[in-house]
């Protein structure tokens, strides 16, 4: 299957040809090239082990393809756009805040004592003055439902609780892209329901990991599907999660949603 071809103007992401791999390992990521659309949301599935985490921080520059870096390097050509702002030493902070990056485990991005502190890191440092940080706080949590909790320790959050405000800590710097990495693992169904609707409601473009593919049916335009390092189907959610021989091919199962509707 190919994708359906978005041109660069048009586009939010675009990755080309991109390769990588650690010191002294095999590829990890082998030639992926995608684009995501203004204001799409896509699935990025694929087996444990697919590269979905590594493909993910290259968006930001966590992996950067084009820095030079001590955990790893690439391979064949790497290109990474943002916005029509490559990826490059003179541009990776622009880039980070322009993209939102959620990790799995929300302690690895939690480190302030106290929400406020957490959530109005990213704006003061991304130069606005207490004010604007302050009302850039207010204005996220209420975003995720959070209204009230600046005062609160991170140390006494449930962990859907923990994940939004992660969440607020990106909304406040006001990216136009959104990363996430397994945003629903570990969640129970309020706390999941909770965060679609959350997702749903942010104007700009989002990429999902997840193994939640059901999420996937309810949630995202289009999917890319990664396995061992290689981009092996992309397109509409329902034409690549319903086809249940690429799905088996790939160790993945057509979501329950799909099956009732066929």
């Amino acid at each position: 299957m190919t994708e359906a071809k978005i041109s660069s103007e048009s586009s939010t992401v675009r990755v080309e040809r991109l390769s990588f791999r650690y010191p002294g390992g095999p590829d990890v990521l082998t030639d992926i090239s995608f684009t995501i659309a203004p204001g799409e949301i896509i699935g990025l599935v694929g087996p444990s082990g697919a590269g979905k985490s590594t493909l993910l921080q290259h968006l930001n520059g966590l992996l950067p393809s084009q820095l030079p870096n001590e955990v790893g390097h690439v391979s064949n050509v790497s290109h990474v756009v943002i916005d029509n702002l490559p990826v490059a030493r003179q541009t990776i902070a622009e880039v980070r805040r322009r993209v939102g990056f959620l990790f799995q485990d929300p302690d690895d991005q939690l480190f302030c004592p106290t929400v406020f502190e957490d959530v109005a890191f990213g704006p003061l440092n991304l130069g606005l003055s207490e004010d604007e940080a302050r009302q850039r706080v207010r204005d996220s949590l209420t975003s995720v439902g959070l209204a009230g909790y600046e005062p609160r320790s991170t140390l006494r959050l449930s962990l859907g609780e923990r994940k939004r405000v992660c969440l607020a800590g990106v909304f406040a710097c006001q990216p136009s892209v959104l990363a996430l990495d397994e945003p629903f693992s570990s969640l129970d169904p309020r706390a999941r329901r909770t965060l679609i609707g959350i997702l749903k409601k942010f104007p700009g473009s989002q990429i999902i990991a997840t193994h939640d593919l059901d999420v996937v049916v309810d949630l995202c335009h289009r999917v890319l599907l990664l396995d061992a390092g290689q981009l092996r189907a992309a397109g509409p959610t329902a034409d690549i999660l319903g086809n249940a021989a690429l799905m088996e091919r790939h160790g993945l199962e057509v979501p329950w949603r799909l099956r009732r509707e066929n």
